[in-house]
């Protein structure tokens, strides 16, 4: 089939032949494509859109064959979430506690402990004698001990593929989305449990946290002197081992267990010698636990960069232990079997994923545990401390060495838990409290009803699909019309009919209707055409309306477009003849003004007048694209105006300038009314607006006057324009006792007006009272006037201010007053006097500004080590100074403002707002260009150095403890201080001197992580709260 737009083209192709009085249901027809062929499946691979009889390609293809029961769509297959035989039950990772689970699995396969804690009382029994609720309301453990065993009683006999450990992870208070250690996770829970069963009176209970994980240790020192020997026992649930320099775990637990000498300065206090003797420390092994986790150290400090970082070397262990050699008392077995490897995988020590190796006590298999997924390892091909997925070593990673049969080398091995190996193996059976079986069946119980309502729902689904699968083969060969009965229906109506996955809604044509109720001929491209048997069954399923039947073909729609195109079609003619008219010279006793403006634009204005009518009450056309204009058209901005509108005057008359309207001929003017009959006309003849003439003569008047006034203002005041010879308050000159003053706002804006006075209009007074508080005294001191806010004022000469007061009228005379007070001294007096009340609370409001604000904009450049501190103003002003291109522009205009006396520039002052330009230490807001090793932050004055340095991190990649920052000449160092306590104000440069950049991402990301305040486990339940 030809593409849409051909299609297109094809359907109206008879308008140029046929005038809309001509237009006939046969014409109505083929605009909308009634006879146009359906398409072959052999030949069309899509749909065709501007085909109403092309009904391939729109969702049939997966129902026209035979289907089978596994292709509907359908819920998960619930079968999916119950547990395997001989598998073990998963936990989910609820955001970042892969740490949890990885440890309650290890708890859990540890039979002696999970028998202890099964044995634990239970309020379930309170429960069960309450008010007789307890088959409408879940069981809800009380403790974290109760929590534990229903969490592990799940874990044994629960059918779920996995189960949630939301309540035992909110009973302890964990915040779930931040990754935590897992060693002081195990440590702080082991403690509290040993807590909570101490207190109980069954003694397998009470003693099993300290026999299944505690041993004993003690810091043993020897004085070399007399021989004395100082001990000092210690509990401990895991030996943190240093793996740094070592390969085999062998050596890391010699190194922990090292003598150490103590001489020099490091010389032991001996009691018995009472005096300081060199001497030995070394830790001894008292005692064992039957299970013996070690800490592998792979998290380290590392100096350098301040920061945590992980270890990636490999490190051997067997999978026997022979703890022996180590032990101080040699009887009893200290033979150890590896029962589970904790994995943690990741780059940063501040991130990762947990994963844990258990072996299975009954069977001796080994299972990985990963969260939710559970996968039971390949005994031959063993490699513990190894995940599957981990990626391939690069070459900056050491290679994983040969290990011998029953030892493991691994570089992401987190933690090794070792069981006491005993002569004799008897099977433990583990028994499940009644009240707990009780508890697994109930949740069991829902489980099974769970997939018994899930399985109903599949079927269901299956009978659905089955039931639409025979309506789809009986309808779709009933869907193709043929000429005389046939509706119309919406190709998305029908792909979403076909569409298993969306439910099928009542049919809507409504947005398809034109203006007189019926099939907008645009939309034809967007609907198909049906067989009146296939309408009546789709409204009689699914509803809706309105039917779009033979009647609803619009002969109307079709007569108006008919009669747009044709106006289209002749528009491109008339718009050439034209062109060519306007080429032609015009008779100087003919011809009629029209304006440019209308000229360029006239074409697309009638474009758009018919876009209007032909769109049926606001309704879009989908034929009336741009390609209709031509591309060699200048786009003008879009102008309310209408034709030749843009020639009136404000009085509705022919505008005065000529330069805006051209004369065309009366011929060229005919065929401009035929579109825009009701455009203003003026003949050649006709005279332009004559209070429009007089306002011009005015105007003229005007500049001819603001000329003069500015060449006057300019000779009298050269020195002040041109801002030369100026009188300093900082260094009072000697010929004169008294300096006038004038707001700096005033000399710029009357500077920008002698400089262009047909831009600008001329200045009449001298606003001094901005000057001044409310009750007319001066807000500024001189001090202050000639340093911080010299900014805001412009001393003047006293001739000077002579020419002033007869040039503009001033409001209030300011002056400042030299005079002598005896032996040499001077005293400087302002007229009118300074009001002290209003100043100090202008001083007080000013700071509190600066302490004040919020999401300011403040800059940070970085500098070179060679750069010298100890004054920051010289590059302050190096960067913060630049010109708008009007000031560079106006000092171009003007000469003799441009250049000094000495032919050197001078640096041109900016108008800033009062308030911003009292503030101390702020910069310039007409900084405009940065380099790349200068950056602007928002920042608030709250907010503390360390946050900032933080922002300062991210935009340099320089680490805070690499960060020296300067602001005016002082250096920030107390990171814990706000912004505003530190000076800093908005619009502020802080200089930035580096020792080190970044360039490791993941160095970055573990700095990122430092920075945040870890706060571990305060304010769970391990620490009692």
């Amino acid at each position: 089939m030809a593409p849409r737009q051909q299609l297109e083209k094809a359907a109206w192709r008879w308008v140029m032949t046929v005038k809309p009085e001509e237009v006939s249901q046969e014409h109505v027809e083929i605009a909308y494509r009634i006879w146009l062929k359906p398409c072959s499946r052999s030949l069309c691979r899509r749909n065709c859109r501007g085909n109403p009889n092309c009904l391939i390609g729109i969702g049939e293809q997966i129902w026209l064959g035979e289907r089978d029961d596994t292709s509907f769509p359908n819920i998960d297959d619930p079968d999916s979430e119950r547990r395997k035989d001989n598998t073990f039950v998963g936990l989910t990772n609820l955001g970042a506690t892969c740490y949890v689970n990885t440890l309650l699995q290890v708890w859990f396969l540890n039979l002696e402990f999970r028998q202890a804690l099964y044995l634990c009382p239970s309020s379930y029994n309170d429960y069960m004698r309450g008010d007789g609720i307890q088959e409408k309301k879940d069981y809800e453990p009380q403790t974290i001990c109760e929590h534990l065993q229903y969490l592990f009683a799940l874990l044994q006999n629960s059918n779920r593929r996995c189960i949630d450990p939301s309540a035992f992870v909110k009973a302890l208070g964990l915040d779930i989305g931040q990754q935590q250690d897992a060693q002081e996770f195990s440590k702080l829970l082991l403690s509290l449990l040993e807590e909570t069963l101490s207190k109980q009176k069954n003694l397998d209970v009470q003693n099993i946290v300290q026999q299944q994980f505690c041993g004993e240790y003690a810091y043993v020192t020897i004085c070399s002197g007399c021989g004395r020997e100082s001990k000092l026992s210690s509990k401990f649930y895991e030996l943190e081992l240093n793996i740094q320099g070592h390969t085999q775990l062998t050596d890391s637990i010699s190194e922990f267990l090292k003598e150490e000498k103590l001489e020099g300065d490091n010389q032991y206090f001996c009691e018995n010698c009472q005096s300081k003797q060199n001497a030995t420390r070394k830790i001894r092994l008292l005692s064992l636990p039957c299970t013996l986790n070690l800490q592998l150290m792979c998290f380290v400090f590392d100096r350098q960069t301040g920061h945590k970082k992980k270890l990636n070397t490999y490190i051997s262990f067997s999978e026997l232990l022979d703890m022996e050699p180590y032990v101080e008392d040699k009887v009893g077995p200290y033979v150890y079997e590896l029962s589970a490897v904790l994995i943690h995988k990741g780059v940063s020590a501040y991130s990762g994923h947990y994963v844990a190796q258990v072996k299975d006590p009954e069977s001796g298999e080994w299972f990985s545990f990963n969260d939710d997924n559970i996968e039971k390892m390949d005994k031959k091909k063993l490699e513990l401390g190894i995940d599957d997925d981990e990626p391939e070593t690069s070459k900056s990673m050491p290679r994983k060495p040969k290990c011998a049969k029953g030892t493991h080398c691994s570089r992401n091995a987190y933690m090794l838990v070792y069981k006491r190996q005993t002569q004799e193996k008897p099977s433990i059976p583990v028994q499940m409290p009644a009240f707990l079986q009780e508890l697994v069946d109930r949740d069991n119980s829902k489980f099974e009803e769970w997939c018994f309502e899930m399985t109903e729902m599949r079927k269901q689904n299956v009978d659905k699909g089955k039931a639409k699968h025979e309506e789809v083969k009986e309808l779709y060969q009933r869907l193709p019309a043929g000429s005389d009965h046939y509706e119309f229906i919406s190709l998305e109506w029908l792909q979403n009919w076909l569409d298993e996955s969306i439910p099928t809604e009542p049919i809507d044509n409504r947005p398809f209707l034109c203006s007189h109720d019926k099939l907008h001929p645009d939309k034809v491209s967007i609907m198909k055409r049906i067989s009146e048997y296939a309408a009546d069954i789709f409204y009689s399923r699914y509803g809706g309306g309105p039917r779009l039947t033979t009647k609803a073909l619009c002969k109307e729609c079709v007569v108006e477009r008919c009669r747009v195109m044709r106006l289209k079609n002749q528009l491109n003619e008339d718009y050439k003849t034209v062109n060519n008219l306007l080429r032609a010279p015009v008779k100087g006793n003919e011809g009629f003004w029209v304006g440019k403006a209308s000229l360029r634009n006239w074409r697309q204005q009638v474009l758009e007048q018919l876009q209007e009518e032909d769109s049926d009450a606001g309704q879009s056309s989908e034929t009336m694209t741009s390609d209709t204009l031509s591309k060699d058209e200048s786009e003008e901005e879009t102008k309310i105006l209408k034709f030749n509108e843009d020639i009136l005057c404000s009085h509705g008359e022919l505008c005065v300038s000529e330069s805006e309207r051209r004369l065309v001929s009366k011929k060229t003017w005919k065929k401009l009314q035929q579109y825009f009959p009701k455009a203003p006309k003026f003949p050649y003849y006709k005279e332009c607006c004559s209070d429009c003439k007089i306002l011009e003569r005015e105007g003229e008047e005007n500049e001819t006057l603001y000329k003069m006034m500015a060449n006057e203002q300019k000779m009298s005041l050269s020195d002040l324009l041109q801002d030369k010879n100026r009188p300093c308050l900082t260094k009072w000159p000697e010929d004169t006792d008294v300096i006038y003053i004038v707001p700096q706002f005033f000399v710029e804006e009357w500077r920008k007006f002698v400089k262009r006075p047909l831009k600008y209009s001329p200045i009449s007074s001298v606003e001094n009272s901005v000057l001044l508080c409310p009750h007319g005294g001066l807000m500024y001191t001189y001090a202050s006037m000639a340093r911080e806010d010299s900014k805001i004022i412009v001393p003047i000469w006293p001739d000077e201010w002579e020419t002033i007061q007869k040039l503009f009228f001033v409001d209030q005379v300011i002056r400042i007053l030299r005079t002598q007070i005896g032996d040499g001294e001077v005293q400087y007096i302002s007229d009118p006097d300074l009001c002290l009340e209003c100043r100090e609370s202008y001083l007080c409001q000013q700071q509190r500004d600066l302490c004040a604000y919020t999401r300011a904009t403040i800059y940070v450049h970085k500098i070179d080590d060679n750069i010298n501190l100890t004054d920051s103003t010289t590059l302050t002003v190096k960067g913060s100074s630049s010109k708008t291109e009007e000031n560079k522009e106006e000092d171009k205009m003007d000469p003799d403002y441009n250049q000094n006396t000495d032919g050197t520039k001078r640096q041109k002052l900016t108008h800033l707002d009062e308030s911003v330009l009292q503030k101390k230490g702020i910069r310039r807001s007409t900084r405009q260009r940065r380099t790349a090793s200068e950056k602007a932050f928002l920042v608030s004055a709250n907010q503390t150095l360390k946050e900032l340095k933080i922002q300062i991190m991210n935009a340099f990649s320089v680490a805070p403890f690499d960060q020296h920052l300067f602001l005016n000449g002082k250096t920030l160092s107390d990171d814990s201080a706000t912004l505003g306590a530190l000076g800093v104000v908005p619009e502020c440069l802080i200089l930035l001197k580096a020792d080190e950049s970044i360039e490791d991402y993941d160095e970055l990301d573990d700095i990122m992580q430092l920075c945040k305040p870890e706060e571990g486990f305060k304010g769970t339940g391990l620490l009692g709260h």
